[in-house]
């Protein structure tokens, strides 16, 4: 049986077509023809030997083998970049500081931070966890690299727009309202200032529904364990959220906006182990 080597920069295209949702736009990002681009897609289904990608109106959407392809493409791309880093950048030396909120401790942070360390063994990355407003002013002064954080009025002027993600209202496990109907709302906020805080109650207040605040916290693991307490309910985004607490249905709560995540740099242009550990944490994010 004849062996495949699948083409790296072929798939690259494919998986940079999938992330922007063109393949005409990843031709531009890759410095190729979109007919370039759309003959290495014709490549590999060729070397699949099974159709990639289907029509839809005017998009395409993946086939059940394309996805599976899709997951191994970023897999040998990500691993092929590491190479990369880890050759180049094996002499490289210092420190990069990062700054993020609780929601992305667990979901992005181990992950990156490994990836970072076997590419730069000799690069410190220290981490730290803090609230929005924090982030922003560490960022401003200087005391940080890179901050991935939501988006606020505030704009900082080196700021990359990740994606916009729906804030709900959550609850324990069990999907069991902590109120009965009438009672005042019971919510489990962080500490103001904070966006959610403000987000839930102008929403709250905007349906004419009665609130209370039932318990603060000045941290997001104080705030999962009064919900699963069924001290009241809270809002955030599905991001990090614990396996025993879901998006509840909002049938009797008012709809809520969504809210941009951002990944924010103190310099336009950043040094190569900064540029490289804001590339990775950009690239797990699109794995979660």
């Amino acid at each position: 049986m004849r062996r495949i080597h699948f083409d790296l920069e072929v798939l690259r295209s494919f998986a940079t077509g999938m992330e922007l949702g063109s393949f005409a736009k990843a031709a531009d990002r890759l410095g190729r023809s979109t007919s370039a681009v759309s003959a290495q897609l014709k490549k590999l289904e060729e070397q699949a030997g099974t159709p990639l990608l289907r029509k839809s109106g005017r998009g395409m959407l993946l086939t059940e083998a394309g996805e599976v392809m899709l997951g191994y493409a970023r897999r040998l791309l990500e691993l092929n970049d590491e190479a990369v880093s880890a050759v180049r950048g094996v002499q490289l030396e210092g420190r990069v500081r990062l700054g993020l909120q609780e929601d992305f401790g667990e979901s992005v942070l181990p992950v990156v931070l490994g990836r970072f360390k076997r590419a730069h063994p000799r690069l410190r990355v220290e981490v730290h966890i803090a609230r929005n407003a924090a982030l922003m002013e560490s960022l401003q002064s200087g005391r940080l690299d890179l901050a991935l954080a939501w988006e606020t009025e505030w704009r900082a002027q080196h700021a990359q727009h990740i994606q916009s993600l729906p804030m709900g209202w959550i609850g324990a496990g069990a999907g069991q309202l902590p109120y009965e109907t009438g009672e005042p709302i019971p919510l489990v906020v962080l500490d103001a200032p904070c966006l959610m805080r403000t987000a839930a109650i102008d929403a709250l207040d905007r349906a004419g529904l009665a609130w209370r605040i039932a318990f603060t916290s000045a941290s997001l693991a104080g705030t999962w364990a009064a919900v699963k307490a069924g001290l009241g309910i809270s809002v955030r985004t599905p991001f990090g959220l614990p396996a025993d607490l879901q998006v509840l249905d909002t049938a009797n709560l008012p709809t809520l906006p969504k809210l941009g995540l951002a990944l924010y740099r103190a310099e336009a242009e950043p040094a190569p182990a900064v540029a490289r550990l804001a590339e990775l944490i950009l690239q797990q994010l699109q794995e979660v």
